[in-house]
């Protein structure tokens, strides 16, 4: 059995609907089985490499374990506010340059002070994609994560950075990113989840994006978990009308990694991107399910995902566009990449469409192949050699996905982690 076990203490204080929808959330986990090989929701995949009896529930980290990941946590050089996580504690915020208005607050404080609004937007989205009994376990563990409500007519001018970290063996962490903005607001968040050694652990992280009318919201999550631990991202996104949602997802480290992306375009002139990049080395596993749900008129959705395989590295794709009755003028775009760097690495694509509306424009498609070799021979004659050669095909490939986040100092950011992730290239 596992050691996992909410935090009596934090649902003491919490709201009552809280309460209860946690209590209720621990009885689903519990009773919710693993799901198996035979789930078409992990096909290609398996749930058991999250070794759930093997996790514990985070203790407080040590003195010295908060200030490594404080000293850790460089990502933006300014931030309208910054937060650190260990363990699901709060370790350093600051929140100097929000503009009025705003809310950007921790979770707990959140709980106790936007109550009203945690009711009506938290995890209101059933889980179609295969991971429910995680998200069971989320909502019954969560304590820790940020609440950001942006009100009508105010742009967050940079962005707001948020650091979870997990510390020790065994160790399972559930950050929780909830973002509302009201009518014509703009703001970026960019998450990340990282480990502070090299131990096995989970990091188990939900966000819900909520756009009001003719809003804008960026969200990037950048999973740099040890490569013992394992990572799910479980993401929901609802696209008021004529609002612009972005969610970049990269993928970098952990054993085993699955992100679940749901965008909802729930209002009439609505666009959704979603965008995501993965470089797995060793025998990395990368997971990803998506769901495109046109649910109103004259709305855009469109998906970028590319991974760049290495080694004996495998991913998975699998991805579904859903057009509702009367969702009509629908534009809706699918596309997996996948760059091989090795024979023995495999990539899994399995798009979809399900159409039932009538003037529509929908398309997908799904292509492997290895690095070029007449790109090669092109760099390698001019004297690059074939290491950096292959390393500028494969920012090359990256590219248009990363400039598609619209921001400059976080695309920088984004690549610098990428880079980062080269120097352990074979």
């Amino acid at each position: 059995m596992s050691a996992l076990s909410p935090d009596s203490a934090r649902l003491s204080t919490a709201p009552t609907w809280f309460r209860t929808r946690a209590d209720a959330a621990w009885t689903e986990f519990q009773t919710l089985p693993l799901p198996g090989i035979k789930d078409e929701h992990w096909r290609y995949s398996n749930a058991k490499r999250i070794a759930l009896d093997t996790l514990i529930s985070a203790i407080p980290a040590s003195e010295a374990d908060a200030r490594r990941a404080i000293a850790g946590s460089k990502g933006l050089e300014k931030a309208a506010a910054s937060f650190v996580f260990v363990n699901d504690r709060l370790v350093s915020s600051q929140s100097g340059s929000l503009p009025a208005g705003v809310v950007c607050l921790p979770f707990a404080e959140a709980l106790k002070t936007q109550d009203d609004v945690l009711e009506h937007y938290f995890m209101k989205r059933e889980m179609e994609l295969g991971s429910a009994k995680f998200a069971a376990l989320h909502l019954a563990m969560v304590q820790a994560g940020t609440v950001i409500i942006v009100p009508k007519g105010v742009k967050v001018e940079s962005p707001i950075e948020v650091f979870h970290w997990a510390a020790g063996a065994y160790t399972a962490i559930f950050p929780h990113t909830l973002v509302v903005t009201a009518e014509n607001a703009e703001v970026v968040v960019v998450d990340h989840y990282r480990s502070l050694d090299d131990a096995t652990g989970l990091s188990c992280a939900v966000a819900d994006l909520v756009s009001g009318t003719g809003s804008h919201i960026t969200y990037v999550a950048c999973q740099e978990m040890s490569d013992a631990a394992q990572a799910m991202h479980l993401s929901s996104t609802s696209a008021g009308k004529d609002s612009q949602v972005k969610n970049f997802q990269l993928q970098l480290g952990a054993d085993f990694s699955r992100s679940e992306s749901v965008s909802d375009l729930v209002g009439a002139g609505a666009r959704s991107d979603m965008l995501s990049v993965s470089m797995p080395l060793g025998t990395q596993v990368v997971d990803q399910r998506t769901l495109q749900k046109h649910k109103a008129p004259h709305a855009t959705s469109d998906l970028l995902y590319k991974n760049a395989l290495y080694d004996q590295t495998r991913t998975v794709f699998s991805g579904l566009i859903i057009v509702d009755e009367g969702a009509h003028y629908t534009d809706a775009y699918q596309t997996n990449r996948n760059l091989i760097n090795s024979a023995e690495a495999e990539a899994n694509s399995m798009p979809g469409l399900e159409i039932n509306a009538d003037q529509v424009k929908c398309s997908h498609g799904a292509t492997s192949a290895p690095v070029s070799d007449e790109e090669l021979f092109y760099l390698k004659a001019r004297g690059i050699p074939d290491g950096e050669a292959r390393k500028l095909i494969v920012l090359g490939f990256i590219e248009d996905t990363v400039t598609r986040i619209g921001h400059e100092a976080v695309e920088a950011m984004v690549c610098e982690r990428i880079e980062e992730k080269f120097a352990r290239v074979g």
